[in-house]
């Protein structure tokens, strides 16, 4: 059966989630929507779509599903939206910044019975798949502590910083969703500390450019994350798994595999310099996934609910950087 699918949103990971439809077989990109027209038609010309708005996307019977990349603010009026008009939805991370909007939104997600999926590719990379596959094969025993380290070659302009949530709801929240999914348990604590480090306006705007959090579960399982907005190597993600058996981890890639070894010692190629480039294949196995979810009927990997607890630990994470204590997400989500 094949999808046919509106993308809302053609900007840098708009541009992204469009090539991953395009590399799908069951999968078309029919339109696309965004206030500046020169994005929406480099789409258009790239992928053949036509170039419609978000209300005409919306009543359009030729559309089954929607994908969101529109800013961060108009998430969850969107999953609202077109939750109502009955259109099975993926949005990128996080619905919303606040945790009772969320809340709320996903209590319409529930009500109109929608397929909401939302964006966290890095369950879909095929690295953290095969980790978490010889994790689930008993390889390593139980699961006792998860360390993970994301680092970007540079910060996002100003302006990003500024409407992005900071460092924990923008950049750690993705290894919030993959702390949980290799723990296997609900996170009971988060210890979290901030610095600014790397550029003094980031500080001036709000944020954090150097963070790292400890996250703990009711039977003492341990999560350590390591964020910083600086990596003069390249894009550095790596991860590991240790456990009463054994560990298994992920290290970074490289543009080639290639190694020179000669009498100056060994030579590796750079890293990948961006996500964009690392994540190629999970980007497409989420929307690959998201397809085949709209035909089984199953639920989506990475549902509204990831998303909620994911900001859950985000929040926590950034009221114990601030008050230097350690912080329930639990507490969070009930006063929310």
């Amino acid at each position: 059966m094949m999808t046919k699918i509106g993308l809302l949103g053609a900007g840098r990971i708009g541009q992204v989630h469009a090539r991953a439809v395009s590399s799908v077989p069951n999968a078309q990109l029919v339109a696309v929507a965004d206030p500046m027209p020169a994005a929406a038609e480099a789409l258009r010309d790239t992928y053949g779509c036509d170039i419609r708005t978000i209300e005409q996307i919306k009543d359009s019977a030729d559309i089954d599903a929607v994908i969101i990349c529109t800013p961060t603010d108009t998430h969850a009026d969107l999953i609202e939206d077109f939750a109502r008009a009955g259109k099975a939805i993926f949005c990128e991370k996080p619905v919303d910044l606040d945790l009772a909007r969320v809340k709320a939104c996903l209590k319409i997600v529930d009500e109109t019975k929608t397929t909401l999926m939302v964006g966290f590719q890095r369950r879909f990379d095929p690295d953290f798949q095969a980790l978490r596959a010889a994790i689930d094969a008993g390889q390593i025993g139980e699961v006792e502590m998860v360390t993970l380290i994301s680092r970007d070659p540079g910060a996002p302009p100003y302006e990003y910083i500024e409407h992005s949530g900071g460092i924990f709801r923008d950049m750690m929240i993705h290894d919030f969703d993959v702390a949980r999914w290799m723990l296997g348990e609900e996170v009971e604590t988060v210890q979290a500390a901030g610095s600014v480090l790397t550029d003094p306006e980031i500080g001036n705007r709000g944020d954090f450019d150097s963070a790292n959090a400890i996250l703990r579960t009711a039977s003492g399982k341990q999560c350590t994350i390591s964020n910083s907005r600086r990596a003069t190597f390249g894009y550095d993600q790596r991860i590991e798994v240790h456990g009463s058996g054994g560990s298994v981890s992920a290290d970074n890639h490289h543009q080639s595999r290639v190694t020179v070894a000669n009498g100056t010692g060994y030579t590796r190629p750079p890293l990948l310099d961006f996500f964009m480039t690392r994540y190629i294949a999970a980007y497409a196995a989420e929307i690959e996934h998201f397809v085949s979810c709209l035909n089984s009927g199953q639920t989506p990997r990475t549902s509204g609910y990831d998303g909620l607890m994911s900001l859950a630990l985000a929040e926590a994470a950034l009221e114990s950087a601030r008050t230097g204590q350690a912080v329930k997400p639990a507490d969070l989500l009930h006063r929310s």
